[in-house]
């Protein structure tokens, strides 16, 4: 393992919650369940040769306090059906047309774990909020 720094060993994790996340933020640990998966780009070999083969799915995954849309890529898709339970390491938060989605990149990693016992609320979907974009001008 690289030593981040200081030679304390690694941290531990700190979990979060997923009404806990915001706009803009980045290296979340949390445990998520998958509620449903949707593909909404799937490439074939026609299409230009950056995207060939590139799968894109929006899963709504959450936990006990909320959901969120996460957009799964590719080897992603698989790891994240519906009903599965995942720790999500390092995830980030992506703006979508305003709205907020939940990512792993290359600097994360997506753990299918023990199903959870918490039922997904639902009802508090935060993909569904939408932020105004504010450009922040100094005077």
């Amino acid at each position: 393992m690289a030593d981040n720094g200081g030679g304390r060993g690694l941290r531990k994790p700190v979990f979060v919650k997923v009404e806990s996340l915001k706009p803009g933020t980045n290296g979340h640990t949390l445990v998520v369940k998958v509620v449903n998966s949707n593909t909404v780009l799937q490439k074939g070999a026609a299409a230009s040769p950056h995207l060939r083969n590139t799968r894109i799915a929006e899963c709504l995954v959450g936990d006990d306090t909320a959901s969120i849309l996460f957009t799964a890529r590719n080897e992603q898709v698989d790891l994240l059906k519906p009903g599965t339970t995942a720790v999500l390491r390092n995830a980030k938060i992506d703006m979508f047309k305003g709205s907020m989605r939940l990512a792993v990149d290359k600097w994360g990693r997506i753990e299918v774990t023990e199903p959870a016992t918490f039922e997904v609320k639902e009802d508090n979907n935060l993909s569904l909020v939408e932020y105004e974009l504010v450009n922040v001008v100094d005077e």
